[in-house]
């Protein structure tokens, strides 16, 4: 077993690490950047020195006003200026009385200058280049390590070159620089404190953070949040058992979850399957019931010779057309039973779909002659599909036999055609009340009406659009229904 590492020592180490590094980091730095830094910031003071003074000399006229706008510059900034002119003259600006000499500067002034005067190519380069340029020299050998620092910058409007001198020596300049580097330094410095003492605050109070936010989960019942605390001290000694206690209790909690579950599962599914069962039966029973009665009682009247010979012909008529619903009952619930179990196979073939519309609407006519219906139709001309021709026209059967149910006398049913890329549209639209929202997913379902009361002549087996959906998704198709301004619109889409 590992030892565990106390909390107080953790502390002592990281405390003590902070600080030796910080005063390592001060050496480093003092000895390394200090220089490098002083250099610079004597490099960007006299640039700007000379700069600003360039824009001020090219507003002056007389030499009177040239020698005060240079006594000015070093007066407040210790840079000597002189001037090289493309003819060769250097202006060596004398300063005034209460200005103090510094001979040995003046003298490396004049030998940095005179090497520029024969040198007409080194003149004309920097004329075109237009840019300034920074020498750092030693003054003289015997001086030893001393150093100058010179700025050139040219000026094109007056053809002549600005020399700025000044010297990296001075105690004071160095000593206002380094106050300057070592503000720049401490503000770091606190930065890198303020970030220290953050990572160390978190070190400690984030995995107790942490196992109170689990804890909280757990009371609450909630086992999924886990303590993420890796440390080997108490706290993660602490963490550890929280989340062995989460993973026990987790444990028993989904065991039992899932057994209620299970069991609320199968009780559901018996309660489903014994509502199925009764509305097969009451579905199935309602659909018999009248043609069964139907045929039993005009075939036991025909049996007794109770009907004349004329209304024999008329019994037998509709002994065969009960006898024709049953049959399409029957023939419909093995459909959907196939289609619903995945055996039903299609037979394919090429054909117009706008033909096989016009030939199901004209076995309506009669029908719809009788109701006053009028079918108006807006169909595509040699349109393909490759599909099931009786399966197709069992699904068009099916939403006409739908819509010519719903649409009151004297209302229209619209069937319409739209093109859509690779696919074609069939809509049916009729006259009439539309259906309510709840009800508009359910009309899919088999043996449910949204009409409870139907005639005969159109009672329907509560069936057709579950075939109709099963058929189109055989298809790869799509079907759907909505209500609209004038009533209710069916549509299924075929790929083409």
């Amino acid at each position: 077993m590992k030892s565990k590492k106390s909390i107080s020592k953790q502390l002592f180490i990281i405390t003590s690490l902070v600080f030796i590094i910080f005063i390592i980091i001060i050496l480093i730095t003092q000895t390394l950047f200090f220089q490098k830094f002083y250099v610079n910031k004597k490099r960007k003071d006299i640039q700007s020195v000379v700069s600003n003074f360039k824009e001020e000399y090219k507003k002056t006229t007389t030499s009177e006003e040239i020698t005060n706008l240079v006594e000015k510059y070093h007066m407040n900034s210790n840079v000597d200026i002189s001037i090289l002119e493309s003819s060769g003259n250097i202006q060596m600006f004398l300063r005034r009385q209460y200005l103090k000499p510094e001979k040995m500067k003046t003298m490396y002034m004049s030998d940095f200058i005179n090497k520029w005067v024969p040198n007409t190519y080194k003149f004309q380069e920097i004329m075109t280049n237009n840019k300034g340029e920074t020498y750092l020299e030693p003054q003289r050998e015997k001086e030893g390590p001393r150093k100058n620092i010179v700025y050139i910058l040219p000026i094109k409007e007056k053809n002549q070159i600005i020399f700025g001198f000044d010297s990296l020596e001075p105690v004071n300049e160095a000593v206002s620089v380094i106050k300057e580097f070592y503000i720049y330094f401490f503000i770091v410095a606190i930065l890198l404190i303020i970030v220290a003492s953050f990572i160390y605050s978190n070190i400690i109070t984030k995995p107790l953070i942490q196992i109170n936010k689990t804890a909280l989960k757990m009371a609450e019942l909630d086992f999924n949040e886990k303590c993420t605390v890796k440390s080997e001290n108490e706290i993660g000694s602490l963490a550890t058992t929280l989340n062995f206690l989460s993973d026990n209790l987790q444990e028993a909690l989904t065991s039992l979850k899932e057994a209620n579950a299970k069991l609320e599962e199968d009780i559901e599914k018996e309660r489903q399957l014994e509502k199925m069962r009764r509305e097969f039966v009451a579905a199935v029973s309602h659909e018999l019931k009248t043609p069964i009665t139907l045929i039993e009682g005009y075939a036991e009247g025909i049996k007794d010779n109770v009907f004349d010979d004329e209304d024999k012909e008329y019994y037998i008529d509709v002994i065969m057309d009960e006898s024709k619903k049953m049959t399409g009952l029957i023939n419909d619930m093995l459909d959907l039973s196939l289609l619903e179990c995945g055996n039903f196979k299609l037979v394919k073939e090429k054909f117009f779909i706008d033909e096989l519309i016009k030939s199901t609407v004209k076995r309506f006519l009669g029908i719809v002659k009788e109701k006053s219906i009028n079918i108006q139709c807006n169909l595509v001309d040699n349109i393909e599909v490759n599909a099931d021709w009786n399966r197709i026209e069992q699904v068009i059967y099916n939403i006409l036999t739908n819509a010519i149910r719903h649409t009151e006398k004297q209302g229209t049913i619209f069937v319409n055609m739209v093109k859509l890329n690779e696919k074609i549209k069939i809509e049916m639209e009729n006259e009439g009340e539309r259906i309510e929202k709840e009800e508009l997913d359910r009309i899919w379902d088999k043996f449910y009406k949204v009409d409870k009361s139907r005639s005969r002549k159109f009672g329907g087996t509560g069936i057709g659009l579950a075939v109709v959906k099963n058929i189109i998704a055989l298809h790869g198709g799509e079907c759907a229904v909505e209500n609209t301004e004038r009533g209710v619109a069916f549509y299924f889409i075929l790929p083409l």
